[in-house]
């Protein structure tokens, strides 16, 4: 069974950094799978953030482009998401995801909140 935990979520002021991890268990070949972290803020829909392919290719979101860094160590079956620079619009319940589709959306972390506020 599949299991996506995602971790390092919590509040921080406009202008900080955070690195979310997301840990992936009951995959197999993780190194195979494309990861992927979305976000949701209240009242608006899931959106993508960053993406990584099995190969390392990576896409962005525009509003993160230059701020946020995508990045897997496959010995660890680990995702991470580097945030800097954080903005309020920043916040909202980010989300990993993992399949075989690019961007993948097949299997889901329960998601893990960033609050950025002064």
């Amino acid at each position: 069974q599949v299991q996506l935990v995602e971790s390092g979520g919590g509040l921080v002021q406009p202008g900080g950094s955070l690195r979310l991890s997301c840990a992936a268990s009951g995959i197999i070949f993780f190194s195979f799978k494309n990861m992927g972290w979305y976000r949701q803020a209240p009242g608006k829909q899931r959106e993508l953030v960053a993406a990584i392919a099995s190969g390392g290719g990576t896409n962005y979101a525009d509003s993160v482009k230059g701020r946020f860094t995508i990045s897997r160590d496959n010995a660890k079956n680990t995702v991470y998401l580097q945030m800097n620079s954080l903005k309020p619009e920043d916040t909202a319940v980010y989300y990993c995801s993992s399949g075989s589709s690019y961007p993948p959306n097949s299997y889901w972390g329960q998601g893990t909140q960033v609050t950025v506020s002064s």
